[in-house]
């Protein structure tokens, strides 16, 4: 294990501030969990990058399996750290007190090893489909595509939200196949791949048989409540860049009770959303 050296990382000195700001008492342990590994690994990470990052090559060919642990919780810079860790902030802190806590900490388990499975399938899909061996090397880290598995959950548990997606109102329902095609054309260095994974991974478990297959698996985990889908209603959330001032919530109900503190969270996911290829 390496430390980082080098310059000041604003990116992570911003998300630390944020988190401060929530209040550590108002965030999910198994959410929090997930911070702290996060950030301890950007501060002290394992391996270089190009050591932990997943691909056809490395994963498939040369059976590197422990790099489907690696890949999710490692990132390129602090920015790619900070975008992603306030998008888990917010969906965690929505999520975990719904499913409650084992049971969430299972799913960001069982999500972060699946989604490099997919994701290794889809560039192997690629490679031979279009006869390009470059897909097999594309190799790619951080915790987005868990982010978009979270965000159909979150799209499945909390249905007829309308999103606006860089000025477009769009239905929770279809927002997260719009800001895969956002992301990409506005980034084109993103994994495309590493998110479509994510979602596909997130319709298994709420259309598919996923989360039967995980709850025949988990047995005894006698904690778990399956939260039955609320009736549709409608509010609004937002997607756009960075650059907004940030106030403490009063309390958990105020953070995610679709005042201001998640709209500016929300505001957040485009770019947090931004895996990296390297």
């Amino acid at each position: 294990m390496q430390r980082r050296q080098g310059r000041v990382n604003a990116g992570l000195l911003l998300l630390l501030y944020q988190i401060s700001q929530v209040g550590l008492q108002n965030i999910p342990s198994v959410t929090l969990g997930v911070l702290a590994l996060n950030i301890f690994l950007f501060l002290n990470p394992v391996r270089p990058l190009s050591e932990v990052c997943i691909s056809v090559k490395e994963g498939f060919y040369r059976k590197n399996w422990q790099r489907l642990l690696l890949s999710p919780v490692h990132h390129a810079d602090d920015w790619h750290l900070y975008y992603n860790m306030i998008s888990m902030l917010w969906k965690g802190i929505m999520l975990e007190k719904k499913l409650k806590s084992i049971w969430f900490a299972y799913i960001i388990a069982v999500f972060s090893v699946l989604i490099g499975v997919v994701y290794m399938m889809l560039e192997f899909m690629l490679t031979k489909i279009l006869d390009d061996p470059s897909y097999e090397m594309n190799c790619a880290v951080g915790f987005s595509g868990v982010l978009f598995a979270l965000k159909v959950l979150n799209n499945h548990y909390n249905p007829g939200r309308v999103s606006s997606v860089l000025g477009l109102q769009i239905s929770s329902k279809y927002a997260c196949w719009v800001e895969l095609v956002a992301i990409h054309l506005i980034s084109p260095g993103t994994s495309f791949a590493g998110h479509l994974a994510g979602i596909l991974v997130g319709l298994m478990y709420t259309m598919g048989p996923l989360k039967k297959i995980m709850k025949a698996c988990a047995g005894g985990i006698s904690s778990f409540t399956d939260p039955a889908r609320p009736r549709d209603y409608y509010y609004s959330d937002y997607y756009g860049y960075p650059g907004y001032q940030y106030r403490a919530p009063r309390s958990y109900y105020d953070y995610t009770g679709g005042l201001t503190e998640e709209e500016q969270l929300e505001r957040a996911v485009l770019n947090s959303l931004n895996e990296r290829v390297i």
